[in-house]
Formats: C-alpha cells, sequence, structure tokens
C-alpha cells in the first residue's frame, strides 16, 4: 500500500470516530479528496471490516445518501489521564466506550525520580489485562500537569532527570506510539471534539483540580502559544496575600483557589468551630475529602457552599482579565472540580458583573461541564487520533 493511499485511509478512520456518521460526499470534503477515490477508500475499509454502511443518510432532494461509520473494535485508544496525585489510566474503543475498567493509581508527581518508569509498567499492565493485540492500539495519549513540549515529549515540570523522553521512555516499554499534551489543554481538546457546546469557536475552559488550568480554544483551534506553553492561568499575580506558591513566585490565583486551599479551609474552619456535616477530612486523603465537600455543599450545606462559593469568585476575578484579553463567547469549568456543578456559576458571575465591562461580559455564556471526571480521559483520546493521520 502506497503511502499516500495508507494516510487517506487514515484520515478517514480520523473523521469518523469524531464525527461517528459520515457520508461518502462529506468525507471527501473533510480529507479534501475527490469522492471517487473517496468512496473507492470506503469500499476497501468496509471489505476489511473497519468501516460499516451504518445507514442512510437524509436526502437534499436527489438518492439518499449512505452513510459510514468506524467498527467499535478496528481500532483502540489507551487514554491517561494524570494529576499531581493520581493517574488514571483506560482503553477506548472507536466508539468512545471504555472497554476497560478505569483503573486509578496513587502516584505523587513532585520529588518522584521513579514516576516515569511505573508510570509505563502501569499502563502496560493495562495493555497487557486487556488482551488487545498491540497491533490494534492505535496509540497512547497521555494528559498531564506541568510545562509540557508535546512536540519534543518531555515535561518540564515533572518526570524530570531521564536520559530520554517521557514518550520516547513510555514507547520503548509498551511498543506503541505515544503522545503527551498539558491536561488543561486536552480537556479543552475534549469540550471542543465531544463537549455540549463543541460548535463555538472561541471558548475557554477552565481546568478546576489541585491546580487551576486553562485550555483555549481560539478561532476553532486549540491554542497552545509559541512552544506550547499557553495557559497558565494559576499563576496569575491576582493577590497580595503574600502566600508562596508552588511556581516560587506570591499572589497567585492557585494559592486562593485550588482544591487543596479548599480543603485546607474546611479543616480549618472545622477546627474552629464552623458547624457543618463535614468531618474526619484530611489533606492526607485529599480526593475524598473534597468529594465531601461537594457532596455536602450539593446538600445544602452552608459551610460547604461557603467555601466552594469563596473560590469561585476568586476564579470569576481571573475569568474577568481573560474575558477583557481574548473576548471569549463561552467560558466552560470543567475538570475534577466541575462535579461541584451548578455551586460555581453565582459566585462566578458575580464577580463578572463586579469586574469586567459589561459590553465584554454580556454575551459571554458560563457553562459547567458535563464530561465530569472523564474529561482527560477523552482529551488524550482525541490526542491521538487528532495525530492518527500523520504517524502510523
Amino acid at each position: 500500500m502506497t503511502t499516500k493511499k495508507s494516510r487517506y485511509r487514515r484520515q478517514i478512520i480520523k473523521e469518523l470516530f469524531f464525527s461517528r456518521l459520515l457520508s461518502g460526499t462529506e468525507l471527501s470534503a473533510k480529507i479534501d479528496k475527490s469522492i471517487p477515490l473517496t468512496n473507492k477508500l470506503l469500499g476497501e475499509l468496509v471489505s476489511e471490516g473497519v468501516v460499516v454502511e451504518d445507514h442512510l443518510g437524509v436526502s437534499s432532494g436527489g438518492r439518499r445518501p449512505i452513510v459510514y461509520s468506524i467498527t467499535s473494535d478496528a481500532l483502540y485508544v489507551v487514554s491517561v489521564a494524570m494529576d499531581q496525585l493520581f493517574t488514571k489510566i483506560a482503553i477506548m474503543d472507536m466508539s468512545h466506550r471504555f472497554v476497560t475498567q478505569v483503573d486509578k493509581i496513587s502516584l505523587p508527581l513532585a520529588n518522584n525520580e521513579q514516576a516515569l518508569s511505573r508510570l509505563s509498567e502501569e499502563i502496560q499492565k493495562v495493555i497487557q489485562a486487556s488482551g488487545i493485540a498491540p497491533s490494534k492500539i492505535a496509540g497512547i495519549g497521555i494528559a498531564m500537569p506541568g510545562f509540557v513540549d508535546a512536540q519534543k515529549g518531555i515535561n518540564h515540570t515533572f518526570l524530570k532527570g531521564q536520559e530520554k523522553s517521557v514518550t520516547e521512555t513510555i514507547a520503548e516499554v509498551t511498543g506503541c506510539q505515544v503522545f503527551i499534551d498539558n491536561d488543561s489543554s486536552l480537556i479543552a481538546l475534549a469540550e471542543q471534539r465531544f463537549g455540549a457546546h463543541k460548535y463555538h469557536d472561541n471558548t475557554l475552559v477552565i481546568n478546576l483540580g489541585w491546580g487551576v488550568g486553562l485550555g483555549m480554544i481560539l478561532n476553532g483551534r486549540l491554542f497552545r502559544g509559541d512552544n506550547g506553553f499557553a495557559g497558565e492561568f494559576s499563576h496569575i499575580p491576582l493577590f497580595t496575600n503574600n502566600k508562596l506558591c508552588e511556581c516560587g513566585k506570591t499572589g497567585c490565583l492557585e494559592t486562593e483557589t485550588s482544591l487543596l486551599v479548599i480543603l485546607e479551609k474546611a479543616i480549618k474552619g472545622l477546627e474552629e468551630g464552623r458547624v457543618s456535616m463535614l468531618e474526619n477530612l484530611s489533606v492526607d486523603n485529599p480526593e475524598t475529602g473534597f468529594e465531601a465537600i461537594i457532596k455536602a455543599a450539593n446538600k445544602g450545606d452552608a459551610f460547604a457552599t461557603e467555601l466552594l462559593s469563596e473560590v469561585g469568585y476568586s476564579i470569576g476575578r481571573g475569568v474577568a482579565v481573560l474575558i477583557h484579553i481574548l473576548n471569549p463567547k463561552m467560558v466552560i469549568i470543567s475538570g475534577r472540580g466541575a462535579n461541584a456543578g451548578k455551586v460555581w456559576e453565582a459566585p462566578i458571575q458575580q464577580a463578572l458583573n463586579v469586574h469586567c465591562i459589561p459590553r465584554l461580559a454580556q454575551n459571554v455564556k458560563l457553562s459547567i461541564s458535563a464530561m465530569g471526571a472523564n474529561a482527560e480521559l477523552m482529551g488524550a483520546a482525541s490526542l491521538v487520533m487528532d495525530n492518527y493521520e500523520v504517524y502510523n
């Protein structure tokens, strides 16, 4: 098979993965190839069982077109979602379904020289346990925090000190193509590809987690900046609180808004006698602690709601700065913290009312992501398939 023909076939697979259902004419336009060539390639893929004729599409006046979809088990993607404390690994089929249980491991990244080797081993364990042949794996996509150079496959913040890049190291262990990118960028990519507001060309996605990240869809494309480091929303110097941030500066947005800060404030408040249904919180078990705060707020607990509202207002102040600079259509609260749901909306909107020029703020839509905890995993899968046409 010629290199060009192979690439055209991969382009078809990529487009069907993201769009699910497309006619031959639609695919021809997306891959920018003639209809006869596209239909010929589709015929080959159908005969091989990679693509199926799904049903007849809607007619625009003539013969109803055949609509195609990719077979669920044609290929698989290994998705990895990392934060500073935990890592999730799962395998997804071409119908966007997880075919393995989401494997969650405790893997602290800070000052951990063994983190990369452990990550490689855990990914390989999941692949081997799945029984899926390596030839059926399109690639491994990894969403991770830190300053990630996606082109070089390295992370300047975590997983450092190795002779080889992060991608090379994991590829050697697994035998699969590996792609990495910043977690907030990939959450934005997931929202663009699969989210409820995927048709908006100018969208800011706030990744609320142990830090506060930012992914940007500008003019319909994921914006990474000059060298991939755009979106360090956490480190806007918004406060004069003299609190030291992990970046070495003081007063960063993160020092008042991260989920760890919420947990620490909750523990302090309880020690000072605040009345709440919250109990037995510990910074040693941050995930369980934050989940307890969310549940309490959703049940109407005044103290838990107050904690989230204070943080929401501070995030809104930061978002106001972004709106003045970028003039987006949509701001989406996503990531782990989005599980708190509509609790965020009122305080963020209040901050926008106070700190934004009305003409800029009045047309911005604020939304809470419905993708929840799977946003990063979906973004990691999108990263693989976005690159599928050019690397296999």
